[in-house]
């Protein structure tokens, strides 16, 4: 199986880096495929184009655009790592989602709107916070986000939501003791949705 997994942080050394890490070795020891995208890292742009908005002049995706597109066509499974800002994923994600999750590969025109073009894919997360995950639940920021944010590109492009695992009160002084936990997380969740019985 393949899995792209889309990091979303600026921080070569945070917690968000490490689960990507986690995530990706973890399925490579499973024998997956996998392909790392570190959005900061590519220093990818968000802004989405003038151009790149359909409509009716020409719809033309940016190059970097369709390289993204390109590396992504096999992939079965997309994973998103990011943490919380203002109880949204970081611009860069946004963006990337909708610049390369658009019209031409996440969905196609059809009469009265659109068809997915990512039918049968799935989609998992996971995210972080500094506020505590308690707070983070019982305000509804997490199940606001995941409604307008995973739900809602899924149902679009024609995926299954698999997952979103949130650590919250993840903070610069937290114990080697605690992301040792989270990670195991991770790994636990990799197994758990893409292990091969024996």
């Amino acid at each position: 199986m393949s899995h792209a997994v889309i990091l979303a942080h600026p921080n070569p050394r945070s917690f968000n880096a490490a689960m990507a890490s986690a995530y990706v070795e973890d399925l490579k020891a499973m024998g997956q495929e996998v392909i790392l995208r570190d959005l900061y890292a590519l220093r990818f742009d968000p802004c989405l184009k003038a151009s790149e908005i359909p409509g009716p002049s020409a719809f033309t995706p940016e190059p970097d655009v369709l390289a993204e597109r390109a590396l992504l066509a096999k992939a079965e499974v997309f994973v998103f790592v990011y943490p919380f800002w203002f109880n949204a994923p970081p611009a860069i994600l946004k963006g990337y989602v909708d610049r390369v999750f658009s019209m031409g590969f996440g969905y196609e025109p059809d009469v009265g709107g659109t068809r997915p073009g990512l039918s049968g894919r799935r989609l998992l997360s996971f995210s972080s916070s500094g506020a505590p995950d308690a707070w983070v639940r019982s305000t509804g920021a997490l199940a606001n986000l995941q409604t307008v944010f995973d739900h809602h590109l899924a149902a679009v492009c024609g995926m299954s939501v698999l997952d979103h695992i949130h650590f919250g009160a993840i903070v610069a002084d937290i114990t080697p003791e605690a992301v040792g936990t989270c990670l195991d997380q991770v790994r636990a969740t990799a197994r758990e949705h893409f292990a091969t019985p024996r």
